[in-house]
């Protein structure tokens, strides 16, 4: 069996990740893909991605005991991708994870056949989502959009999804990465 590729979508806060991410969910069969959900020290009715809440105990009880196979930090929350994944990618699974620009040079080390999936969106239309999802205070907000741009985002196979337009479209973009299957590896005789 053929070992799954790890499908690594990045982008701004707000640019529309998780819509994208249950888009393609929605569409795609679990024989195909598995779309893992963060472990994060933020509380699970803060509103957007549907997350594992830990807190903050529980979170390093499980990174000391080996339990993610990513971590990172970032805008005051630690967030966590378990070890899960490495069985599902074992299994012939494509395996689409939230992840962060900062994070990704660690990830890519990590996992060399990754393939990174940057969300990128107009900067006016992500003001409005953020104003929108109303997580944010102005000042933070206008502090999210100014770190927008801030990450230049390089990796030889990184895919760009614009989500200006129609979620449809980001989403099939996105449902096509994950249903791609990894190319078959060479047994040795």
């Amino acid at each position: 069996m053929t070992r799954g590729n790890l499908i690594y979508v990045i982008g701004p806060s707000g640019c529309g990740k998780d819509s994208i991410m249950l888009y393609a969910r929605k569409h795609c069969p679990g024989t195909e893909a598995a779309f893992a959900h963060r472990y994060i020290t933020r509380p699970a009715d803060a509103g957007g991605e549907n997350h594992v809440a830990l807190l903050p105990d529980e979170y390093r009880a499980r990174l000391d005991l080996g339990l993610f196979a990513l971590a990172w930090d970032s805008h005051g929350n630690r967030y966590g991708v378990g070890v899960e994944i490495d069985a599902w990618m074992e299994a012939g699974l494509n395996v689409v994870v939230n992840g962060s620009r900062a994070y990704l040079p660690e990830a890519a080390r990590r996992y060399p056949d990754l393939v990174p999936v940057l969300v990128t969106v107009d900067l006016d239309i992500l003001r409005q989502r953020l104003i929108l999802r109303g997580r944010e205070t102005p000042d933070e907000i206008e502090g999210r959009l100014a770190r927008a741009g801030d990450y230049a985002v390089s990796h030889p196979a990184l895919h760009v999804i614009n989500n200006s337009a129609e979620l449809s479209a980001a989403g099939r973009a996105l449902l096509d990465l994950a249903r791609k299957r990894p190319p078959r590896m060479r047994r040795a005789v």
